[in-house]
C-alpha cells in the first residue's frame, strides 16, 4: 500500500479532543493541583514505581496469531495509554494508576450460562495454557501500537462457562472505584465503563483475555491484572481492568455508544473507508515512528486481520460502523 508524508500542522484543540473531555480534562487536573498529586509528578520515577510489581510470566509464543510488524518499544507501551479511570491525558495513567490495587481481584461471570464462576487472577492464570501474541492495536484518534500480549483466547473460557442458547452477547465491565481511580469523578462518561461483543466475535480464536504484556504481568496502566484484547477493532473495545463478563441475550449497551452514539457504533471494527466525524481513518501513527519526515501508514481494513470478514457476511459496514 502506499503511504502519504506525513506532513507536521499542530491541530486546534477542538480538532482532537471532544469537549466533553477537554472540560473534564481541565477538572481532573484541577484535581490534582488540590490534592497531593500535582501535574508536574509525571516523572520517570513514578513511572518506574508503577511497573515494579509486575512478575515474569511464561507462554509460549503463537506464531499463527503474530503480527510481522516491529514491536512498540515497552516504555511506549506503558506511558502513553488511554484508560480515563485514571485521567484524559495520555500520559495521566503511568502515575495515576499505581494506586490500583490488583490483588486481591476477582472476575463474576455469569448471566446466560450453565456454569456461573467467580475468578481470582491466580484461577484465570491456570484457566487455559498462556501465549504470547504480537498483535497490532489502533487507537480511533488515529495512532497505533504492536504488543506482544500473554493470554489465551477467550473462547477457552466460553467453552468453561458453557452458554446457553440465549446467549447472544457477552459484556465486559471496568472496574469504577473513584477512591482507587481519581478520573472515575470526571462526566466524560456514565461509570462503570463497559463494553460488548456478539458471542461469534467473543468466541474467534484473535479475540485474546489477556492476563500480560512483554513477557510479564500487565502494568496496571495497561489493563491490570486481566482485559479483552479483539485486534481488529479500535482500542476502546478492549476493556480494562475486567470485574465482571456477562452473557446476555441483548446488545449491551457500550459506555462510548451510550455517550456519543453518533460517533461510536456498537461494532468498532476498524475500517479506513468510513472516518470518524472529526476524524479521518484512512492512515495511522504508530507510536514510535513520531518524527517532523515521517511517514503515516495506511490503515488497513479490520486492522490487518482479514480472517475475521467472514463475520460481517452481508452487513453494511458503513451502517453497522
Amino acid at each position: 500500500m502506499k503511504n502519504n508524508f506525513y506532513r507536521f500542522q499542530e491541530p486546534a484543540p477542538s480538532e482532537i479532543t471532544p469537549q466533553s473531555i477537554a472540560t473534564a480534562r481541565r477538572q481532573f487536573l484541577q484535581q490534582l493541583a488540590i490534592g497531593t498529586m500535582t501535574a508536574s509528578s509525571l516523572s520517570h520515577s513514578a513511572w518506574a514505581e508503577n511497573t515494579s510489581s509486575t512478575k515474569p510470566l511464561s507462554a509460549r509464543p503463537n506464531m499463527i496469531y503474530t503480527a510481522k510488524d516491529k514491536p512498540t518499544s515497552f516504555t511506549d507501551a506503558t506511558t502513553y495509554n488511554n484508560f480515563y479511570e485514571f485521567g484524559m491525558d495520555k500520559s495521566d495513567p503511568a502515575v495515576t494508576a499505581k494506586s490500583l490495587k490488583t490483588h486481591p481481584w476477582t472476575v463474576q461471570i455469569d448471566g446466560e450460562i450453565k456454569k456461573p464462576l467467580t475468578l481470582d487472577v491466580d484461577s484465570l492464570l491456570k484457566l487455559a495454557p498462556l501465549e504470547e501474541r504480537l498483535y497490532r492495536l489502533r487507537c480511533v484518534e488515529g495512532w497505533s501500537m504492536v504488543i506482544p500480549w500473554v493470554g489465551f483466547s477467550f473462547s477457552e473460557l466460553i467453552r468453561k462457562i458453557e452458554p446457553t442458547g440465549n446467549a447472544k452477547y457477552v459484556e465486559f465491565t471496568t472496574l469504577a472505584d473513584p477512591k482507587q481511580m481519581p478520573g472515575v469523578g470526571s462526566r466524560v462518561l456514565n461509570w462503570p465503563y463497559t463494553e460488548g461483543l456478539r458471542i461469534d466475535e467473543a468466541n474467534h480464536p484473535l479475540t485474546m483475555l489477556v492476563m500480560g504484556m512483554y513477557g510479564q504481568t500487565l502494568t496496571n496502566q495497561n489493563g491490570a491484572p486481566v482485559r479483552i484484547i479483539v485486534p481488529w477493532k479500535y482500542g476502546f473495545k478492549s476493556a480494562k481492568s475486567l470485574v465482571r463478563i456477562r452473557f446476555t441475550e441483548k446488545p449491551p449497551i457500550t459506555a462510548w455508544n451510550r455517550s456519543a452514539p453518533e460517533e461510536y457504533g456498537f461494532y468498532a471494527n476498524v475500517n479506513p473507508e468510513v472516518d470518524h466525524p472529526r476524524w479521518s481513518q484512512a492512515t495511522e501513527r504508530r507510536i514510535g515512528e513520531d518524527g517532523l519526515f515521517n511517514k503515516k501508514r495506511a490503515t488497513m481494513m479490520f486492522n490487518g486481520y482479514p480472517e475475521v470478514a467472514s463475520l460481517y457476511s452481508g452487513m453494511n459496514l458503513r451502517k453497522f460502523y
